[in-house]
């Protein structure tokens, strides 16, 4: 029987890429993407153990998962510090904050 690739493997990839790199983005589209891509290397780690000798490409999808696990765990991290910032200094306007970047300045 010829060997086939696993459904999904190189889109798990690009997830797992594009998970660490969304964690630039306020943290948000890392998370979604290193979801997605869990849940997709699940399904396909599933598949791939059922009949190891008939699929190819679960190198990529190990690599997908953790990559998605990198990025999830930056995602989190930033959208943590962004909750943290927000908690302790508020929506403050411009002049507010260099009031208080000045009074950093001044120690």
């Amino acid at each position: 029987m010829e060997k086939q690739t696993l459904p999904n493997s190189s889109l798990i990839l690009v997830f797992g890429i594009l998970s660490v790199f969304g964690c630039c983005c306020y943290g948000i589209l890392g998370v979604i993407f290193a979801i997605v891509a869990l849940v997709l290397a699940k399904r396909a780690t599933i598949l791939h153990n059922e009949n190891p000798e008939l699929y190819l490409g679960y190198n990529n999808v190990k690599i997908g998962k953790i990559l998605a696990i990198i990025g999830l765990i930056l995602g989190l991290l930033y959208i943590i510090c962004l909750i943290i910032f927000f908690a302790i200094y508020g929506l403050m306007g411009p002049e507010e904050m260099q009031e208080i970047l000045k009074q950093y300045q001044q120690v």
